[in-house]
């Protein structure tokens, strides 16, 4: 049986029978992070001893009476209670394909979560399950100095500068939580980051109400001037720490105080018995400047997985020729900005 689940209360309790799950799986940053065109779902399986749980954001496609789903920014795909012992999910995939032809929807994509186990097998079938690039992990199961012992020593010697010359503290009221965000959008344009990584001030503050996680902003305080110079937001969910935002003033890059914030959180994470400390990757998933600094920290690099199901191909065709769309690697390619 599936069950389509919007309500929160709802979306919870089907969490809460998984266990395992990541922040971009729960309700609240799906409601965080949708357009106003987008509606987020949570499909539930349930059968004896199975239960699978898939969340997404269902869309319109403009000027026509399709729709197409796609995942929230970051880590999600499918999860599931039984991954040790069961193998068989083609009745699961059976009343995916009823709901999506049921719903007009003619395309699907999804990021998938490299900390959470059996995704492929899940979606083994349906469509591709390929490599998008990688991410850098701190196994935070390990000691810290093992941890340590593994960063590169450029690294060591600048985390060992900023200590130096920065304090470290929580953002704990609305004043500190301005200074990152202020620190956090010069940082986007200096970079001239894509506008998907520019949000107003509600989202932040919207973020930080959220229950269905812990999130909390570290701000790296240089010890004379007393300036905000860096700040990263972190979230905490079940056993897993993802490193969400960050930013530096640029007046402060020398010291690279966000290595500092990175080698913090790390150690608290490890005090409070998380897992894993995923750093992410480079922009838009290239092995760039960002993931070189990243991978500075860690030897544990793990593949990061992307979903693509095209549920009917023949709409799919017409509307990827309508859109004037030959050769894109793009999916959905009608989606393609050319």
């Amino acid at each position: 049986m599936l069950d389509i689940i919007t309500e929160k209360k709802d979306w919870e309790n089907a969490l809460g029978q998984l266990g395992d799950y990541d922040f971009y799986h729960t309700y609240d940053y799906h409601h965080l992070s949708k357009n106003d065109t987008e509606d987020p779902v949570l499909l539930l399986y349930t059968n004896n001893h199975l239960t699978v749980a898939l969340p997404l954001l269902v869309r319109p496609i403009l000027n026509t009476p399709y729709l197409d789903a796609t995942s929230v920014y970051g880590y999600a795909g499918p999860l599931c209670n039984n991954t040790s012992e069961y193998n068989d999910f083609k009745e699961f995939q059976n009343c995916l394909m009823a709901y999506f032809k049921k719903r007009n929807i003619i395309s699907v994509f999804s990021r998938l979560n490299p900390y959470i186990s059996n995704q492929n097998n899940i979606l083994s079938g349906m469509g591709n399950v390929n490599p998008s690039g990688k991410v850098v992990n701190i196994d935070l199961t390990q000691t810290l100095d093992d941890q340590r012992s593994a960063y590169r020593r450029d690294t060591r010697s600048r985390i060992n500068k900023a200590r130096r010359l920065c304090s470290v503290r929580k953002a704990e009221n609305a004043e500190d939580i301005r200074s990152f965000i202020d620190i956090y959008i010069e940082t986007m344009k200096k970079l001239e980051a894509d506008s998907s990584y520019f949000f107003d001030e509600d989202y932040f503050f919207n973020f930080l109400k959220c229950k269905d996680f812990e999130t909390e902003i570290l701000l790296a305080i240089h010890n004379e001037s007393k300036e905000v110079v860096a700040g990263s937001m972190f979230v905490k969910t079940n056993n897993i720490i993802q490193y969400h935002l960050s930013g530096t003033n640029p007046d402060y890059m020398n010291i690279t105080p966000s290595r500092l914030l990175l080698d913090e959180m790390r150690i608290s994470g490890t005090q409070e018995k998380f897992t894993y400390f995923n750093l992410g990757g480079g922009y838009q998933s290239k092995e760039d400047a960002l993931f070189n600094f990243k991978s500075s920290f860690s030897k544990d690099i793990r593949l990061f997985n992307v979903w693509k199901f095209i549920v009917d191909e023949n709409v799919y065709n017409e509307l990827k020729q309508d859109a004037a769309i030959t050769e894109t690697d793009f999916f959905p390619a009608y989606r393609a900005i050319i």
